[in-house]
């Protein structure tokens, strides 16, 4: 038996190659990010419950109403979920791409989060977590279930060894929750009071 001389030790002695590929995360590291989901999820919706809705948590100068500066920051947040999936989508090969798609991934990823927050923040502070409607409801409910798929996916990206098709998956999840929260609050408005700002 021939040994590489390069290959990775154990002890001082080789270790052989694994049959069936590299070994695979250990299936307890996914409870720590499905856990951080749920309390952040669970906490977000508690907080709203608890919480004496203030009616307004901020308005921005030049538009109309606090409704319409959600459903931009909302819609905005929205487009660039969208880049973020077609950019990933050139990330795993899918669509042809330049060399900086896994830049332009990141990066629109982290401005509609960060588009996302002032208008979770008004949702949370202003009207609290609320069952009135059934579209009221699911808003909330996503609401908060989105901000939990969020960082369930954030702390996934630490975990070496993941199938390849996890990240795609929660990552779709995400995008998916976002576009019906999206749904249930900005095209609400804009369909209820006409697209303005």
């Amino acid at each position: 038996m021939s040994v590489d001389p390069n290959a990775p030790t154990q002890g001082g002695f080789p270790v052989p190659p694994r049959a069936g590929g590299p070994p695979r995360a250990h299936p307890a590291r996914y409870l720590v990010p499905a856990l951080v989901a749920a309390a952040v999820a669970v906490g977000l919706g508690a907080y709203g419950k608890v919480h004496d809705p203030e009616g307004t948590a901020f308005n921005l100068a030049g538009f109309s109403s606090t409704g319409a500066v959600k459903s931009w920051l909302a819609t905005t947040a929205l487009g660039f979920a969208v880049l973020q999936v077609v950019s990933a989508l050139m990330v795993y090969g899918k669509l042809p791409g330049p060399s900086w798609s896994g830049v332009l991934h990141r990066w629109s990823g982290r401005v509609a989060f960060l588009v996302a927050v002032p208008v979770a923040v008004h949702c949370l502070y202003a009207f609290g977590y609320q069952t009135t409607t059934p579209r009221v409801l699911w808003h909330s409910a996503l609401g908060c279930f989105f901000f939990g798929a969020f960082s369930a996916k954030m702390l996934l990206l630490r975990v070496e060894r993941l199938p390849g098709w996890l990240l795609p998956v929660v990552g779709g999840l995400v995008f998916a929750v976002l576009t019906v929260v999206w749904w249930t609050s900005a095209l609400w408005f804009f369909r209820t009071f006409g697209v303005s700002t």
